[in-house]
């Protein structure tokens, strides 16, 4: 079983990578983002997972352990093959990934080339329970707010924002997490009012 390969970028394809490692070429099937930061003749790390089949055995090739861990979860999904769980990873970071099913971002997920609605639906589902809103999986926004709160030191706009989505019935997991991509949106100086509108709009997504 491989783990992991390192070595010198041989050949970068539409969906794929060669990477010489010692002189031995091993090709593996990469996301959009993986595939971006490859340049032929440059040393590469790669974490792999092997899929291994009756009629073939593919590789598949990740630039972080997260990437490939959220692989193997979007893998559980009924009626998520390799090709989609890997458009899925390759579009989203494991960050926005993690923020898109805490969520019930049914269209972040969508965005992912050959996700429609019904499989979106059905990954953010079959997921929330798998994939906590707060983890170390989340978003660096996401971690940052949920700390500045815990330390009594985010800005009086957050925590009012906050503190109006709970109060609404939200879990503050959920609230954090909204206010965080509104934030992300509206810019940090963006007032309650504003980060109240915005997050709730993530919230009906």
């Amino acid at each position: 079983m491989i783990g992991k390969l390192k070595g010198t970028v041989d050949e970068v394809g539409e969906d794929h990578v060669v990477l010489d490692v010692h002189g031995v070429g091993y090709l593996a099937f990469c996301g959009a983002r993986t595939l971006q930061n490859m340049r032929p003749g440059e040393a590469a790390v790669l974490f792999i997972e092997t899929y291994v089949r009756e009629d073939m055995i593919r590789l598949y090739g990740f630039a972080t352990e997260a990437e490939r861990a959220w692989f193997r979860l979007l893998l559980v999904v009924q009626h998520v093959g390799t090709k989609v769980a890997l458009n899925v990873v390759g579009t989203l970071s494991p960050g926005d990934l993690a923020s898109a099913i805490a969520l019930q971002d049914k269209a972040a997920i969508s965005r992912a080339p050959g996700v429609g609605p019904k499989v979106a639906a059905r990954i953010v589902a079959e997921l929330k329970d798998k994939a906590p809103a707060y983890s170390g999986a989340a978003s660096a926004e996401s971690f940052t707010l949920h700390r500045d709160i815990g330390e009594g030191v985010a800005a009086a706009p957050v925590t009012d924002a906050v503190s109006a989505l709970v109060n609404l019935g939200y879990s503050r997991d959920q609230a954090a997490n909204a206010v965080a991509v509104a934030l992300r949106e509206a810019g940090e100086d963006a007032p309650a009012t504003l980060l109240i509108r915005s997050g709730l709009k993530v919230l009906s997504r």
